[in-house]
């Protein structure tokens, strides 16, 4: 709301410098229209929350093994973000960790990714995050996973 104002008024003296300029008294303007209620009732879409607690819209890339780093979301291109849910198509990298993890080798593999359920973040209550993320392999998969699979993200 204070950003709005701010550039309104920014924008109302950039325009009364002009039309001073050209001759036109600012005077004979109407007068703006009075920001509404409904303007600022509006909330911002959901947020996803990632691992250094950064709220993220539409990030392009996303870590889901927050602890060792071994499967992130990648190339991630976004046909919804709203307060319903969020989808997306993109690469998920996973480190296959054989013989172990620090050994292992990444592969990527094509997913669909879904995120619901918004609810307040915990750190910033009047933020809504999705508090789920589903992610669905069209094709090949890491061989631990099932086709679907769903997680609870962190708050």
């Amino acid at each position: 709301m204070q950003l709005r104002a701010l550039t309104t008024t920014v924008a109302l003296f950039a325009v009364a410098t002009l039309a001073t300029a050209a001759g036109t008294s600012p005077a004979a303007w109407p007068a703006p229209a009075p920001v509404t209620q409904t303007a600022q009732a509006r909330t911002a879409p959901p947020v996803l929350v990632d691992c250094l607690w950064h709220p993220q819209v539409r990030p392009t890339d996303f870590m889901l093994a927050c602890g060792d780093g071994n499967s992130r979301l990648a190339s991630l291109h976004w046909t919804r973000w709203d307060a319903r849910g969020a989808q997306a198509k993109g690469v998920n990298w996973v480190n296959d960790c054989k013989p172990y993890c620090a050994a292992g080798h990444f592969h990527a593999y094509p997913v669909t990714v879904r995120l619901d359920r918004a609810r307040p973040w915990k750190k910033q209550p009047k933020v809504s995050h999705y508090s789920r993320i589903t992610l669905t392999y069209p094709a090949t998969r890491p061989e631990q996973f099932g086709p679907t699979v769903t997680y609870p993200l962190w708050d």
